[in-house]
């Protein structure tokens, strides 16, 4: 079994697509443990605030048979895979981390390179786990975030 991270993020009926996401990932995996919600601006484009989150799960499943269950999630919930990178969309699924491997294909990048890049990825990656140390740089995801400057990059905690 290996542990994965996962971030959900969604800026289309993200009301709607981040609970129904958060319910088949755990139908497919069993119990998620979750960050944080965080909604945050747009990145990169003018868009609707996204909602965004990390959870992990362990499974036996390998890095490619559990991205093809993230597409296929996303598919479910209309992802249009015809717009750029920068655009909103109804959920995106990424595979963040698959305990300490490093892999570099052309369709998978572990860890994923966004987690050093986004503060939406970073934090709710730190909050839940904070101690673990990131495979390429060594240093934990709590340390990285401290030296993270998140003004760059406003997000806020959803009320519960």
């Amino acid at each position: 079994m290996v542990k994965v991270y996962v971030s959900v993020g969604s800026n289309i009926d993200r009301e709607r697509n981040v609970p129904s996401a958060l319910d088949q990932l755990a139908n497919e995996y069993g119990d998620l443990q979750q960050s944080r919600i965080f909604e945050a601006k747009a990145v990169g484009f003018d868009g609707d605030a996204f909602y965004n989150l990390v959870v992990a799960f362990e499974t036996d499943q390998t890095p490619q048979q559990v991205l093809k269950v993230l597409n296929r999630i996303e598919d479910e919930h209309g992802r249009d895979r015809s717009v750029g990178k920068f655009s909103s969309r109804t959920l995106d699924l990424d595979l963040l981390l698959c305990d300490d491997l490093v892999l570099d294909e052309s369709h998978l990048k572990l860890p994923r390179p966004e987690i050093l890049e986004y503060a939406f990825v970073l934090q709710p990656l730190a909050e839940i786990a904070g101690e673990m140390k990131h495979p390429v740089t060594g240093f934990s995801f709590a340390m990285t975030w401290d030296a993270f400057d998140p003004t760059a990059q406003p997000m806020w905690p959803l009320e519960k």
